[in-house]
């Protein structure tokens, strides 16, 4: 997206909140998120980052929470990295970093995928000894609106409260969906466990908001 437009977008509305959650090469979204802070750190407005768990990915031994050190060995965590530590410099009341597992739900692109895999009969690619925590869409856009209408500051962890290994998740949620046999092709790219979740701690969202793997495999059946 092109300086100009997006210049012009944000005069237009003048928003109070922006929620970044853009795809697409990492040179024009560093742009793009150049623009959009320059734009509240002189309006009123605050910018809302949707992060993810890949910016502690080259940590593997234990869980992370909202306050520890980043450190990622991937293109993308890195990337995420540099747009959080750049928020990080504005005023605390300017931004909210949201960071983000995993995304399941139902018609989620996530589970789209899983199913349209299981009924062509291919193997599921599954990462048998990383350890994740998960979301699902519906729960996710609750917690956003509950960060947006109290005013909540600072880093959020919007995972659920517990950890499950990919593979056994990947099952739980076929066999939910009606496929109780799914094929599955287990990567491991180690011998041991590999954490890649992200709890919440510090920034603890209310009951209602908080919920469970097990939440996330039932979000993935049809609605009654």
């Amino acid at each position: 997206m092109e300086q100009e437009e997006v210049d012009t977008l944000l005069h237009s509305l003048h928003p109070e909140f922006v929620i970044s959650c853009v795809r697409g090469n990492v040179n024009s979204q560093l742009y793009l998120h150049n623009q959009l802070m320059n734009y509240v750190n002189k309006s009123n407005c605050r910018l809302i980052f949707l992060s993810s768990a890949n910016v502690f990915d080259r940590f593997t031994n234990f869980p992370s929470y909202e306050y520890d050190k980043t450190f990622s060995e991937s293109i993308y965590g890195r990337f995420k990295i540099k747009i959080e530590n750049a928020l990080l410099r504005l005023p605390p009341q300017k931004y909210v970093i949201c960071r983000i597992p995993m995304i399941y739900g139902y018609n989620s692109p996530r589970l789209k995928a899983i199913k349209e895999q299981l009924l062509k009969k291919e193997a599921i690619e599954v990462f048998s000894n990383v350890v994740i925590n998960a979301t699902y869409i519906q729960k996710l856009t609750q917690q956003i609106h509950y960060i947006i209408n109290r005013r909540r500051r600072g880093i959020f962890h919007l995972g659920s409260n517990d950890l499950i290994h990919h593979s056994e998740l990947v099952k739980d949620i076929a066999i939910t969906i009606g496929f109780e046999n799914p094929l599955l092709k287990h990567v491991f790219d180690s011998n041991d466990d590999r954490q890649l979740s992200v709890l919440p701690k510090d920034n603890l969202l209310p009951k209602h908001l908080q919920f469970t793997i097990d939440d996330v495999v039932k979000s993935c059946e049809k609605p009654a």
